[in-house]
């Protein structure tokens, strides 16, 4: 490779960790900034630079924009609706006893698709802790559990804002990332779960008083100190591993849980108007409709295009059958009709169209920056094509015996570790990769995959859901990272095997 080319290279990426971790800057400037540097270095010119730059943002966000929009309102109005809590209880009950640390893993993938991280994980926490009251302990573990579930869709089911964005960036199909994203969640929620029951034993002795006191009451602040006295073997019963009753008189611990359906943010109904309450099911809907038009659109696609004899996507004309369920199934028309049910069908009637406006307009507020930071990383993938960067990579990567996925994969966690953020590391990996994906042999598909699950490696200090997680569980120092940094690692080193598989799968190894 060029070594011109090369340090422009690594300095684009060095110049955004750099921006985030020791200016006031953000990542929407440093990726910005780091398109202008790599370009100046690489010999294009300044009115170049700048037109790339524009082309590669507008490019992208026509493609992703509006879905990241839509999606980012409609979990807001599972948030304030009191349907998140819904779909966690009937959750909790179609596991029943004993399985509790499975259940919140579930719980956490399924909120975490349409809410971000740190949100849901404090809507959803005081379910955790009410199971833990019930049981008299395990707090850590349903804990660990939830906040595990919940970085599994963040980084592997579209309309979650990341992989959405990784989606646009690498010009592939929304419903195929779906598909897949479901099933590498599948695989990875025993990860999850197994090193939930692992370490929560192992950390619940060390909780702080103050959230024992807040979980347990002052009763476990004494069996807490016998536990720490006999390193952790102390009094374990009843226990969520096991099959233990669900309250200390063996008495059905549901009625416990029973206040956490209704959505707090709505305020009390007026005078003779019932209190508020969304069905599981019916709270659903607005999350379920959207993901299976998309994926009906991929499959009718699919099917349509045999059928003619079509190979590529851009030499495809739907036919007249297959013509309204492609218009129902794009992404943005999903989104729109999921919007529509959830304003609809999970706020009360009484609900003010001003507050109703409030909430969305909060939403739109909590997408801009993720739409800015990946139009931003879309202007650098153009830099990145337009100066030949990513041909001069392609042609390095290519002659290296390895597979091809490990590039976004390791781009992907190099930025994570230095800079702590999941959304700014995939779309920085997605930048680099997309001008160079079709001269290595990398599938599209698997190339989103590894994106997102590079970006997984080691929560730590200086990503916020890090803080949210442990403060919340009441951990500090090594019992925090082995809790929660030692979780996202061991997920991101179980995402290997599965993207070996699935570059084996689509003819795309390296």
């Amino acid at each position: 490779m060029d070594p011109v080319l090369l340090i422009a290279l690594l300095v684009g990426i060095a110049l955004i960790i750099v921006i985030v971790l020791r200016t006031r800057l953000d990542a929407f400037a440093g990726l910005l900034i780091a398109s202008v540097v790599v370009g100046l270095i690489a010999g294009q010119s300044l009115p170049a630079i700048v037109e790339s730059i524009k082309t590669g943002f507008g490019n992208t966000l026509a493609s992703i924009g509006i879905v990241i929009g839509l999606g980012v309102a409609i979990g807001k109005i599972l948030e304030v609706s009191g349907a998140a809590q819904a779909i966690a209880m009937a959750f909790l009950r179609l596991f029943g006893k004993g399985r509790e640390p499975w259940a919140m893993t579930s719980i956490g993938a399924l909120i975490s698709v349409p809410v971000f991280c740190d949100s849901g994980y404090v809507i959803m926490n005081p379910l955790a802790r009410a199971i833990a009251r019930v049981k008299q302990y395990g707090y850590a573990t349903v804990g660990i559990a939830l906040a595990g579930g919940m970085v599994i869709t963040h980084h592997f089911v579209p309309p979650t804002p990341g992989p959405l964005g990784v989606a646009g960036l690498l010009g592939v199909n929304v419903g195929s990332v779906i598909l897949t994203g479901l099933v590498f969640t599948v695989l990875m929620i025993p990860v999850v779960t197994l090193y939930a029951k692992w370490i929560g034993p192992r950390v619940e002795p060390v909780i702080n008083a103050e959230v024992q006191e807040a979980v347990y009451g002052n009763v476990r602040e004494e069996r807490s100190a016998v536990a720490v006295a006999t390193g952790g073997s102390g009094p374990r019963t009843p226990t969520v591993d096991g099959p233990a009753p669900d309250g200390p008189d063996g008495s059905d611990g549901a009625a416990a849980l029973d206040g956490l359906g209704t959505g707090a943010e709505l305020g009390e109904p007026p005078e003779g108007e019932p209190p508020h309450r969304v069905g599981p099911v019916v709270g659903l809907l607005p999350l379920v409709v959207p993901i299976v038009l998309i994926v009906m659109n991929t499959v009718v696609s699919a099917l349509d295009m045999e059928a003619q004899g079509v190979a590529l996507p851009e030499d495809y004309e739907p036919s007249g059958w297959a013509g309204p369920f492609i218009f129902l199934g794009d992404p943005v028309i999903a989104l729109l009709i999921g919007l529509v049910m959830a304003v609809y069908l999970l706020l009360p009637r009484w609900t003010p169209r001003k507050k109703s406006h409030k909430w969305l307009g909060d939403a739109a507020a909590d997408a801009g920056l993720i739409l800015l930071i990946t139009g931003a990383g879309g202007g650098l993938g153009q830099v990145l094509r337009d100066t030949g960067i990513g041909d001069a990579l392609a042609e390095a990567i290519g002659g290296l015996p390895l597979p091809s996925f490990l590039l976004p994969f390791l781009i992907a966690s190099i930025v994570r570790i230095a800079q702590g953020s999941g959304t700014v590391s995939m779309i920085t990996a997605a930048s680099v990769t997309a001008p160079v994906m079709g001269t290595i042999g990398l599938d599209p598909l698997v190339a989103v995959m590894a994106c997102v699950a590079g970006a997984m490696v080691c929560s730590y200090f200086n990503d916020s859901y890090f803080w949210v997680v442990t403060r919340f569980l009441g951990l500090e120092g090594t019992a925090a990272l082995k809790a929660h940094s030692g979780m996202t690692t061991v997920m991101w080193a179980a995402s290997i095997p599965m993207l070996f598989v699935l570059s084996l799968v689509l003819g795309a190894g390296g």
